[in-house]
């Protein structure tokens, strides 16, 4: 018995400290790799592995596992410190500084609840038509603003849209039927979905109970409808899980679709943006990329996505039944037009749209019209203007401009004390430093495989892969990266795949661009755990899901996304951005060099 229980004291301690005997072992059983081998390219394979296991296991903080490079790059001799201190702050992060700006100003003013409301409004009360307003929304927001921001933006409205209604039904309509949106109180139920949330997950919202949404069944008897206003036992029942699966399709979708809304811009998400920098970097003369036509790319494949992943959740929560689709919406019945005046009730309570609103709306528009213009590439954009210095000027200059402006512009007339549109403690509290200092440490890591010589060593041995078809090529890579990506932050995925697969890319003579878009893309596509990505953290956070449920749906939208992704890229990608030519900015890669 003393054994057995000190081997349990044993165990129980080991795990508890399992964190910090991973990070001690780790190194240690990487250390032949740089003693034993010896080579600049065995000393950097030992600093990406051991990052590439922090990251992935995030047993120290991301933040710090990506200073790694700076602590280790100068004591292998690979780099000196200052110029891996060059790496770590560059073009990338003067455009999430821009961009974040906005998205400061946008949430302070409240122009996100405007545009989110209004959306809503505009589809309808049916279940399907709100769950896709919800939707629509989020990714619209996500396209500007971080995916997180996004959905801690939409999820308070979700809330509070859903108590509204309820509310309208309790001042008048309790008792009658609604064959589009039943929502009533249902006593056997409350106790299940009685769910408050965390001041951690929700700050401005005041903690309150979260109550069902009853769905009727999609057909029923002639003798039910008789006996409506009397509800029995089982119909509470069939209720109360009906308005759970509303709810689960509710939180699963907005999750889901910030992440499809993200990729659909550069700066929507960070993995799209560290690979535009890793573009500048490694292939300077390439000027494929700009945000028009990442616009032209993506924004279809967003389209599908979305569309498809709002089929896919309305099936697997809500039902089968998609007659809604064709049928004409005729007359509405007096509960329907009292559930719609409640939507339109909770927009009007916004009030008129304020100055402040109107001055972020419009910052918002310029940034986009001068993003598209600079270089839309079918014809000069204004970035011609300065012919001696158009490669100077980057998309980052643009958001920098627009962002510094909002904090001295005023945010009130002169009858009041001066304040600007944003102030410096708001930005730094919506400013991402984790993923400032993450991209940084990708990106000397980038470097340091250049300078070692490993990424040329790392081509060599991938050069078989050229006797595949590029498109079997590509969907291996897709595949190898929607599966880490599920465990691994997406920022951690796309810069440990970055300086992999451009000499692969080049080692088999494909346009490097062929290969790394759609790995770019599927880093977003983290949709199977709440750990993938903070968005489905914060949905999870709320407790109306479980695990099981976002595995499930999640499974369903990978494979919509990597089937939505090679068809783009085998079809308008291609001439887009001339894949199937080897592109003269892409080095020319000599297997037989020593």
């Amino acid at each position: 018995m003393g054994d057995r229980r000190m081997l349990k004291k044993l165990s129980q301690a080991l795990w508890n400290y399992h964190s910090l005997l991973l990070i001690i072992l780790t190194p240690l059983l990487l250390l032949p790799l740089p003693l034993v081998i010896g080579t600049k390219e065995a000393q950097c394979g030992f600093v990406l592995l051991l990052m590439a296991i922090y990251w992935i296991t995030e047993v120290i903080p991301l933040s710090m596992t990506a200073m790694l490079p700076a602590i280790l790059f100068p004591l292998c001799g690979i780099m000196s410190s200052s110029s891996v201190a060059k790496e770590y702050f560059n073009n990338f992060h003067f455009l999430l500084v821009g961009v974040v700006c906005l998205a400061t100003s946008i949430e302070k003013w409240g122009l996100h609840r405007r545009v989110a409301l209004r959306l809503v409004t505009l589809v309808g009360v049916n279940p399907a038509w709100l769950l896709l307003g919800f939707m629509s929304g989020c990714a619209f927001l996500s396209m500007w603003v971080q995916n997180t921001s996004a959905v801690t933006m939409v999820m308070p409205i979700v809330d509070a849209v859903l108590k509204q209604i309820l509310k309208a039904n309790e001042e008048g309509y309790s008792g009658e039927d609604n064959p589009t949106l039943e929502l009533d109180e249902i006593n056997n139920c409350t106790a299940k979905n009685k769910e408050t949330l965390s001041d951690s997950t929700q700050p401005d919202v005041p903690r309150e109970t979260f109550t069902s949404v009853q769905i009727p069944a999609e057909s029923q008897p002639a003798a039910d409808e008789a006996a409506e206003n009397v509800p029995t036992a089982s119909h509470r029942d069939t209720g109360c899980r009906q308005g759970r699966m509303l709810c689960k399709a509710m939180c699963i979708g907005i999750a889901y679709s910030s992440n499809i809304g993200g990729i659909t811009t550069l700066p929507g998400t960070s993995p799209n943006l560290i690979f535009a920098e890793h573009l500048n970097r490694v292939y300077p003369d390439c000027n494929s990329i700009n945000f028009g036509n990442w616009l032209l790319l993506c924004l279809p494949i967003s389209v599908i996505m979305l569309l498809l992943t709002w089929f896919w959740l309305y099936w697997l929560f809500i039902g089968s039944d998609f007659k809604f689709l064709w049928q004409c919406r005729g007359e509405q019945s007096e509960r329907e037009r009292a559930v719609k005046k409640v939507l339109e009730d909770e927009y009007k309570k916004l009030g008129a749209i304020s100055s402040q609103e109107i001055f972020t709306g419009v910052v918002f528009v310029v940034m986009i019209l001068l993003w598209l213009t600079r270089s839309p590439g079918f014809i000069p954009g204004w970035g011609s203007l300065f012919p001696h210095k158009s490669n100077y000027i980057t998309d980052a200059t643009v958001a920098l401009v627009l962002g510094v402006l909002l904090f001295f512009v005023p945010a009130h007339g002169p009858s009041r004390k001066y304040e600007s549109m944003i102030s410096w403690k708001e930005f730094q509290a919506s400013m991402p430093w984790q993923v400032a200092l993450l991209v940084g440490g990708g990106f000397a890591l980038a470097k340091g495989a250049e300078e070692s010589g490993l990424s040329l060593w790392v081509a060599r041995l991938m050069t078989p892969l050229g006797d595949l078809p590029v498109l079997a090529t590509v969907t291996i890579a897709c595949l190898i990266v929607t599966t880490l990506t599920e465990v691994t932050s997406n920022a951690a995925t796309i810069t440990i795949f970055l300086p992999i697969l451009s000499p692969l890319a080049e080692a088999i003579h494909v346009n490097p661009l062929y290969i790394l878009i759609p790995a770019t893309l599927c880093t977003s596509f983290s949709f199977l755990l709440p750990v993938s990505n903070p968005p489905n953290a914060v949905v999870y956070a709320y407790g109306h899901i479980t695990i099981m449920d976002m595995v499930k749906a999640g499974l369903g939208v990978n494979m919509i996304g990597v089937l939505a992704l090679l068809l783009a890229i085998a079809t308008w990608g291609i001439p887009l951005f001339s894949l199937d030519t080897y592109p003269e900015w892409a080095p020319t890669f000599n297997s037989t060099t020593p």
